[in-house]
């Protein structure tokens, strides 16, 4: 009878007890440390980086375990393979979430994140993930965020750190700032209360000066595409122009910016954002009215729902006129909530005929469509492709690019525009109005707010005081405003009344740079060694979900390129191969989350069927990248495939020394197979040969010490925990995480016999199963022998034989 978890007598064969053999194992490499890192490296380096996690109290769930298990696989693979592999784990633990549930419990932080690390720690061990513990790393922690403190004034010595007025999402219910994603459809999404946008001092970084090189250096990374694109989306480089357009009566002039100068002809309205500085001025005394009203309801938009291209197209009109620089013809001025001031100028020209948007525009405000290019039928929709330029004398006749670069030259001559690049990238703001975070390691004029000094790297880190009361302020202002003592004193350094920053730093300042403290974690001297950086950067995998896809990446790569320029780091790009993995889902097929009930937790999962059996269930689901639904039930199947290979392994003393010659080949197709699925992270396949290998194992009546040797190695990445127990079994001295990996011999691994396809003008037509060395006089005689065949050649002249080894033979007939 068998019994998860526990040791039974079951027909005669002892079964596996797998919760006694992975404690047992799980103690053993934590006791040897059996996968520290080398502090002194000296083979050549596999540096494999999860996506470390935030440490919320729900723990884990199975979902989140998919990507650690397949680092975890390639990792112990890399170690037999003779690399130094650098493996960490660490915790991305400052944020919003620890704030709030200390807001409602009086909890601090630190004591509610110091818990959930713990729990963490223990899920990612009990599943036996081979990390180099010695070099956790927590960005709470003072002697990590001590670095973050130096590297932000290394940013600010450079002209990249500075403070701006910037539009921020208030909530007056809450008496606090709140980030985009606390916000939904107007909204705080604690309480339901109304958020507004308002202008507030905040400390920003100068990302803005990387946009080119953001760009340019995506296309040399082994990165999804779809992910390169995301990531130049974001960015979005747009090359056209800033025209001048003069107000009529020459009192004012309104600079536009535009991708499509070249439609400038076709002009018949201009539109600028309601926070634009010139929009009081540009409003007539009739319309301010409505304008108050129209600026109070765009107040509760986020920039994506103004921009929001199936939104109803609102506006006021401001009551002036513009002239078009092109034609001097007055057109209106309207205020349009889908113009940023955050982007381009603040202000557009409404192209109605060749702009999806601008046209949706003029319908409803029943503005003219004047078409300029050749094409389509602007009464019914936007004509956005290209063709020859019409009603716009200097260009008439010329298409899109040769248009575009002739309505710039013409600009010039006329002082009226010059080319321009713009970008969809702003810079980075960088401060939020909460405790849990960073502190800034600067002090100000306790009078003026001008900076006085910077922090000595001696003063650092700048640690966060004790804290008691952590609800919002209501002025704008983190609870450190609270804290009087702290943030103003006399500073003896500048002999000045100084006051601290109480604004703290957003929770990516800690995750951009983890990947370079885990390459020397507990220097004290330096934020890490530039010795140590130059073996072991680039990080060569780095695997995380797709929701980083843009931020975090984005940002890391910013602060890497600065560090590059300032000659901390040795490379240009931090990340040279990047995988995500797909999602999880839970049994119903949606999303896993609490409010669904759709959560399976690893522990749920560790107790009926072990680590192993987990670890290659998340494996066997499919491959590494795909969203997958799971299945409770099948999970049986693999955990049988661990209950048959104990089986075939368990019994030592009766292998014998000598091999029949039997299961050399199914071993070495196995070798070649696994180590090939190793290489491209196909673990589902790589899996699927050692199942088909362990039943034709099972036929022969089992193995020899030399063929249990070689497939303990080959299961070791995907289930250590039963591998380390046959290793120990089989009386071998070497520790297996170091064993080297087999090597399949060619001629060994090649198959016997082969399915070749036979074909009959590019159609297949018949199938054989043949040698897998047959020659091409032998196939395309066997080919044109075949029944099957002679009823599509009858009658026909074969003019041409194609033969592709170990494929396809194609006739050619005529």
């Amino acid at each position: 009878r068998w019994e998860y978890g526990g040791l039974q007598e079951g027909k005669g064969s002892l079964m596996y007890d797998f919760a006694r053999i992975e404690k047992k194992w799980q103690a053993h490499w934590e006791k040897n440390k059996s996968f520290r890192c080398d502090r002194v490296p000296s083979k050549p380096k596999y540096y494999i980086l999860d996506m470390f996690p935030y440490p919320s109290g729900a723990g884990l769930h199975v979902g989140h375990c998919e990507g650690y298990t397949a680092t975890d696989i390639l990792a112990r693979y890399k170690r037999m393979q003779g690399f130094d592999v650098l493996h960490p784990m660490g915790w991305d633990s400052f944020g919003l979430p620890a704030e709030n549930y200390a807001v409602k419990t009086g909890i601090h932080p630190a004591v509610v994140t110091a818990k959930n690390i713990e729990a963490f720690r223990a899920q990612l061990k009990s599943l036996g993930f081979s990390y180099d513990w010695d070099r956790e790393v927590t960005t709470s922690d003072p002697a990590y965020y001590r670095w973050t403190q130096w590297l932000f004034m290394e940013l600010y010595k450079r002209n990249l750190a500075y403070e701006t007025k910037a539009q921020v999402n208030w909530c007056e219910a809450l008496g606090c700032v709140l980030a985009n994603e606390e916000v939904v459809d107007g909204l705080s999404e604690v309480g339901g209360h109304p958020v507004v946008r308002r202008p507030m001092v905040q400390w920003a970084l100068k990302i803005t000066h990387y946009a080119d090189r953001l760009l340019e250096d995506l296309e040399d990374l082994d990165w999804p595409e779809s992910i390169k694109e995301l990531q130049r989306n974001w960015i979005g480089r747009s090359p056209g122009a800033s025209i001048t357009l003069a107000l009529e009566g020459g009192r004012h002039s309104l600079d536009v910016f535009s991708t499509r100068p070249d439609t400038l002809f076709g002009a018949t309205f201009a539109a600028i954002a309601p926070e634009h500085p010139l929009v009081e001025t540009l409003t007539t005394k009739e319309n301010k009215r409505a304008l108050t009203q129209y600026r109070e309801v765009t107040r509760k938009k986020t920039d994506l729902e103004r921009t929001d291209l199936n939104k109803d197209k609102t506006g006021v009109f401001t009551g002036t006129y513009v002239l078009n620089p092109a034609t001097n013809n007055p057109i209106p001025l309207w205020v349009a909530d889908f113009v940023l001031t955050s982007y381009g100028t603040g202000a557009v020209m409404g192209v109605p005929a060749h702009d999806q948007r601008d046209w949706e525009f003029a319908k409803k405000h029943h503005l003219p469509i004047v078409a300029v290019i050749q094409g389509g039928n602007v009464e019914k929709e936007a004509y956005t492709g290209d063709g020859p330029h019409m009603n716009s004398p200097p260009i008439n006749g010329l298409n899109n690019k040769e248009a575009i670069e002739r309505i710039n030259s013409w600009l010039q001559e006329k002082n009226l525009g010059v080319p321009k690049v713009n970008y969809k990238l702003r810079d980075w703001i960088f401060s939020r109005q909460r405790y849990w975070g960073e502190p800034f390691p600067i002090l100000k004029d306790a009078d003026t707010g001008e900076v006085v000094r910077l922090l000595k790297p001696e003063e650092l880190p700048l640690e966060l005081p004790p804290l008691k009361d952590f609800a919002p302020t209501g002025t704008g202002e983190s609870p450190l405003a609270r804290l009087n003592e702290w943030h103003t004193f006399h500073d003896p350094v500048s002999g000045k009344r100084v006051r601290r920053e109480t604004h703290t730093m957003p929770q990516w300042a800690g995750s951009c740079w983890y990947y370079l403290r885990f390459i020397d974690p507990h220097n004290d001297r330096a934020p890490w060694d530039k010795n140590l950086e130059a073996h072991w950067m680039p990080v060569d995998l780095y695997v995380g979900g797709v929701e980083h896809a843009v931020l975090h990446l984005l940002y890391a790569r910013f602060w890497h390129k600065v560090f590059y320029d300032i000659g901390l780091v040795s490379t240009v790009e931090p990340f040279k191969k990047l995988v995500n993995q797909g999602l999880i889902l839970g049994e119903d097929g949606e999303k896993m989350s609490k409010s669904r009930g759709n959560v399976v937790t690893p522990q749920e999962v560790l107790g009926r069927y072990g680590a192993d059996a987990l670890r290659l269930y998340e494996m066997f689901m499919g491959p590494l990248e795909k969203v997958k639904p799971w299945q409770t039930g099948g999970i049986k199947g693999v955990s049988h495939f661990l209950e048959k290979t104990y089986a075939l392994l368990k019994d030592v003393a009766h292998f014998p020394e000598k091999s029949d010659g039997k299961l050399i080949r199914p071993l070495h197709r196995c070798i070649k197979k696994v180590t090939e699925d190793m290489e491209t992270m196909r673990f589902n396949t790589g899996l699927s040969a050692m199942m088909i290998f362990v039943n034709e194992a099972r036929k022969e009546k089992g193995l020899t010490r030399s063929e249990a040797s070689i497939f303990i190695r080959l299961l070791a990445p995907f289930a250590p925990h039963l591998a380390e127990e046959a290793w120990e079994h089989l009386g071998e001295k070497e520790p297996l995480s170091r064993a080297p990996w087999p090597r399949a011999n060619p001629s060994l691994a090649r198959e016997e016999t082969i399915t070749m396809a036979v074909q009959v003008n590019g159609k297949t037509r018949a199938t054989h199963r043949v040698p897998a060395d047959i020659s091409r006089e032998d196939f395309l005689a066997l080919a044109r022998e075949d029944k099957r065949i002679k009823k599509w050649t009858a009658g026909k002249t074969i003019r041409r034989e194609i033969f592709v080894p170990g494929k396809i033979a194609n006739l050619i007939t005529s």
